[in-house]
């Protein structure tokens, strides 16, 4: 090997090494930067600690972190404000499309609530803590327990504690649960509806039925009740496609085969009652009892236009296990036909009276 050769094998060498050292670099000295690089942010302030003594931090740029009680930097500085909540969770906020947004974060900088809520509050029932988060629009609120699963699968209107009770609203119901260690347990339900300008509820306190009715079923066999009334009430079948998916014959209107009346004006709902049936397929059945306030217009024996006002007595039946295969399976009143009171008929006298006047028409 000459010398020219061996100077070209020395210089291959020694880019070799440059390269390689290049390398090495690149893949341990850079991530170690950046790994690192989080422990370079400068604390300014202290500020709320955990049980485990990691702090919650300002940044000089006043954005906030977590660090641990050794003060390396274990979720980075990039919160409008951090907040210590449930087990390894903060409530966190940043600014989103101009809007500060509220949601959760694990202690790594993890997303584990969504950030789509104004404000998410800390709430005591007795002993049991939980969360309410509220939306940007101010009109959901969203109940999730102290690991920050949510407890129901809908949002309400309003969250209150009053003693060992929280009260949940929705835009036509007032729910009750008491909270312990087995979870938020529904204690009472008032629901509300309206059929034709006609504005009823119903109150729910039996344990058995809450116990397989929450609060949705509860909303839809409301709301179904008062599209059964204007059925009933109309005769117009089209409204039976809105609450039932099986056959609408076993669906009546009120007193649909008595000729007599002429019209049927409903004044009036009241004593409404939920009761659990027994099942032949296994689906749980409901059936709701309810009156009516009803003025019905109708001809008598004489042919005259009458008025009748009274009460009577429906019942619809539900079935289904859920809010998604809820429906109504029947739905008829008690009565075929209305009390009629007792025909009047005319006196002698007044026959006589009336059979002159015919008599005098047919000379005169």
């Amino acid at each position: 090997m000459n010398k020219h050769t061996k100077l070209v094998v020395s210089l291959l060498f020694a880019v070799m090494i440059v390269l390689a050292a290049a390398i090495t670099r690149f893949y341990f000295d850079t991530p170690n930067d950046r790994v690192n690089k989080k422990s370079q942010v400068e604390i300014v302030r202290r500020l709320d600690v955990d049980s485990s003594g990691n702090r919650v931090f300002e940044d000089s740029s006043r954005n906030y972190g977590i660090a641990d009680s050794s003060d390396r930097i274990i979720a980075a500085p990039e919160w409008l404000s951090l907040e210590f909540a449930g087990q390894n969770f903060c409530i966190a906020s940043r600014r989103i499309g101009g809007k500060k947004l509220c949601g959760c974060i694990d202690y790594e900088g993890n997303i584990t609530v969504p950030f789509i809520y104004e404000s998410i509050k800390k709430k005591y029932c007795g002993d049991v803590v939980f969360y309410a988060a509220y939306t940007a629009s101010g009109s959901e609120c969203v109940i999730y327990d102290d690991v920050f699963i949510p407890v129901f699968r809908h949002s309400w209107v309003s969250c209150d504690v009053k003693g060992n009770e929280v009260i949940l609203k929705s835009n036509v119901g007032d729910y009750t649960f008491s909270a312990g260690d087995g979870g938020f347990i529904f204690k009472g339900a008032s629901v509300r509806g309206s059929s034709m300008d006609c504005d009823y509820s119903f109150d729910v306190y039996s344990r058995i039925i809450l116990s397989k009715l929450d609060a949705p079923m509860l909303e839809k066999i409301c709301g179904d009740i008062g599209e059964y009334l204007e059925f009933a009430y109309t005769g117009n079948d089209d409204i039976l496609s809105d609450i039932t998916t099986g056959s609408r014959s076993s669906f009546y209107q009120l007193f649909q085969d008595d000729h007599k009346v002429l019209s049927k004006k409903l004044l009036g709902i009241s004593d409404i009652y939920i009761y659990s049936k027994k099942s032949d397929n296994g689906v749980p059945v409901y059936s709701v009892s309810l009156q009516t306030d009803t003025e019905i217009t109708y001809t008598d024996e004489t042919g005259t236009e009458k008025t009748l006002r009274d009460n009577y007595k429906a019942s619809i039946d539900f079935s289904g296990s859920s809010e998604s295969n809820l429906t109504a399976a029947s739905g008829k009143f008690a009565l075929s036909e209305p009390d009629y009171p007792s025909p009047e008929f005319p006196s002698e006298t007044e026959e006589t009276e009336n059979n002159l006047r015919s008599i005098r028409r047919i000379v005169g």
